[in-house]
C-alpha cells in the first residue's frame, strides 16, 4: 500500500492574531490551544503504519523554529523545503509533489495548513486512512466541515445532491467567503460545507493537474525543485526559477478548474484560528476556564463586571485587569497590548499595517528573537548598556565571535555553560559569571541535556546586533 506523506504548509505570518502572532514568530509556532503549538499538532496529526514522516514547506526565516519544534516531538521529517519567497499554496504543493515523485513515485499526499485546530485527531486520522482508495484512483480529495453557523470568514464547498458514494462526493462548485445573508442561505440549504483547506491525492495526480491547468507555473516549479541545494538539514528551492512564478492559491490554480475533485465530509471539530474571535470560540470549548460571565481568562488576569470577553496576559509577571467592559479581546504582552471589540477582530491586520507604516518594531518583531541555538530577549535597554536573557537549547552552540564596540558580562542563572574566550575554555554553573572584553573572541555552548539560561549585560558605545564578527560555522547569533 502506498504511504501517505503529510505535507505541512507553515509559511504564513498570522497578523490577525497580533500581538502573540508576529512575523518573527507567527501563530503556527505559538502554543495557542492545547499543550503543543499548532505546527506540532499538525505534524503529529497523521501518524501510524500508513503514514510517512511529514514534509515541511516553510521559509528560511522559520527553518530553525520548525526544526526545533519537530525535534521536541521526536519527529525526523522526510524533508524541510525552504521557499525563497512566498508564492501562496499552489506552487508549494506542486513542489512537494515533484519532490515526492523523485523519491517515492507511489506516494499519496495529504496537504494541511499548520494553523488549524482539530481536537479529535483520532477521527481525523481515521478519515484520512479511509480516503486512501478514492485518492489512489486519480481523484483530488478536499475535506469539508459541516457548518453549525452562518460563518462569513470561511470559503464554502457546494457538493452534488445525489451521488453513488456517501463518502467521497463530487464537488459542484467552490464559493468565496460570503456575506451574512448568503452564509445563512447556504447553511439552510444543507448542501454546503466549510472549506477546510485540506487536500489529498497521489503526488502524480497533483503533477498531472499542474501540467494541465497551470503549465507555466509547473515548468518553473520543476526547475526550482531540480535546482534545489542542501543547507544543513534543509533543502532550498532554486531562487531564480521560484521568483518567476506568479503566486496563486491551490483553490484558484487547481481546485476550481479540475474535474476530478471529490469532497469528504468531516464530522469532527475543526477551526481555522484566523482571528481572536475564533481563538476564543475554540478555547471556550476546550480545557481552559470560562467564568460565569462568559469570559475566557488566561494568565495573570482578573476581571470586575466584565462579560463575554477574552482576557489574556501572555507573559509571566504581566498583570491584566478588566473592569466594566464586555465583548472585547484584551491581550497583554511585555512589549505590546491589544484591546479590540470582539466583533472587530478582523481589523487587527489593518492595525498591524499602520504600525508598519509608522516603523514601530512591534508590528513584526517579538521581544524574543529566535536563533538556531535558542532565543534571547532584551530586558533593559538604556544609553550605554543593555541587559538580555539568553536561552540556549540542550546541545546548542553560538558562533565563535567578537565585538568592536561592546563588552559583555555573563551570569549563569540556570544550567551549565561551556565558555570559550580566546584560547581558554571553562565551565560555569549557576551564580557564576565571566567577563568578555571588547575585541575578544568568545563562544557560549550548552553541552548538557538541560536548557541553559544566561543573563548578559552589554556595555559600550554601540549595542546593535550587527556589531558581530563571526569566525566560523553558520550558526548565527
Amino acid at each position: 500500500m502506498a504511504l501517505i506523506y503529510p505535507i505541512i504548509l507553515c509559511g504564513g505570518s498570522g497578523t490577525r492574531l497580533w500581538p502573540i502572532s508576529r512575523k518573527s514568530m507567527p501563530k503556527q509556532f505559538v502554543q495557542l490551544v492545547g499543550e503543543q503549538t499548532l505546527f506540532q499538532q499538525a505534524c503529529g496529526r497523521c501518524t501510524g503504519a500508513n503514514f510517512a514522516p511529514p514534509i515541511i514547506i516553510t521559509s528560511s526565516d522559520y527553518r530553525f523554529i520548525a526544526a526545533q519544534q519537530l525535534a521536541e516531538l521526536g519527529i525526523k521529517p522526510t524533508a524541510i523545503l525552504l521557499e525563497p519567497e512566498g508564492k501562496n499554496t499552489a506552487p508549494a504543493i506542486l513542489a512537494a509533489a515533484r519532490y515526492l515523485q523523485d523519491h517515492d513515485s507511489d506516494a499519496l499526499m495529504v496537504v494541511m495548513s499548520s494553523d488549524h485546530a482539530i481536537p479529535d485527531e483520532a477521527a481525523f486520522t481515521k478519515m484520512i486512512e479511509a480516503s486512501i482508495m478514492p485518492a489512489s484512483g486519480g481523484n483530488i480529495l478536499t475535506f469539508g466541515i459541516h457548518p453549525d453557523r452562518p460563518e462569513v470568514g470561511y470559503g464554502y464547498i457546494e457538493y452534488e445532491e445525489s451521488s453513488d458514494s456517501d463518502f467521497a462526493i463530487p464537488v459542484r462548485a467552490f464559493h468565496e467567503k460570503p456575506d451574512l445573508e448568503r452564509a445563512q442561505a447556504m447553511l439552510n440549504s444543507g448542501r454546503y460545507l466549510w472549506n477546510a483547506g485540506i487536500f489529498m491525492a497521489a503526488s502524480q495526480t497533483f503533477l498531472d493537474a499542474g501540467l494541465l491547468l497551470v503549465p507555466d507555473m509547473m515548468q518553473m516549479v520543476e526547475k526550482a525543485v531540480a535546482g534545489m541545494t542542501g543547507d544543513l538539514d534543509f533543502l532550498r528551492l532554486e531562487a531564480t526559477s521560484w521568483s518567476a512564478i506568479i503566486a496563486d492559491s491551490v483553490d484558484y490554480a487547481l481546485m476550481e478548474k479540475a474535474d476530478n475533485i471529490l469532497v469528504v465530509k468531516f464530522a469532527g471539530s475543526w477551526l481555522d484560528l484566523g482571528d481572536w474571535q475564533a481563538v476564543k470560540h475554540q478555547l471556550a470549548h476546550g480545557v481552559d476556564d470560562v467564568d460565569a460571565s462568559g469570559n475566557l481568562i488566561k494568565g495573570n488576569t482578573v476581571q470586575i463586571d466584565t462579560e463575554n470577553s477574552l482576557l489574556w496576559s501572555a507573559v509571566e509577571g504581566q498583570a491584566l485587569v478588566a473592569a466594566g467592559v464586555s465583548n472585547i479581546v484584551a491581550v497583554a504582552m511585555s512589549d505590546a497590548v491589544l484591546v479590540a471589540d470582539l466583533s472587530k477582530t478582523q481589523s487587527v491586520k489593518k492595525a498591524v499595517e499602520l504600525l508598519k507604516i509608522e516603523q514601530i518594531s512591534q508590528a513584526e518583531q517579538h521581544a524574543r528573537d529566535w536563533r538556531p541555538w535558542g532565543w534571547f530577549e532584551s530586558l533593559v535597554i538604556a544609553q550605554g548598556y543593555q541587559v538580555k536573557r539568553l536561552h540556549v537549547y540542550p546541545g546548542g552552540r553560538l558562533s565563535l565571535q567578537s565585538h568592536k564596540h561592546r563588552s559583555e558580562h555573563w551570569v549563569v542563572t540556570d544550567g551549565h555553560a561551556t565558555i570559550q574566550i580566546e584560547d581558554k575554555e571553562f565551565t560555569l554553573e549557576v551564580n557564576q559569571s565571566t567577563y568578555i572584553e571588547v575585541g575578544q573572541k568568545h563562544r557560549l555552548s550548552n553541552h548538557t541535556d538541560k536548557p541553559l539560561t544566561i543573563i548578559e549585560v552589554q556595555t559600550g558605545s554601540y549595542l546593535g546586533e550587527d556589531d558581530i564578527i563571526r569566525y566560523e560555522d553558520s550558526y548565527k547569533r
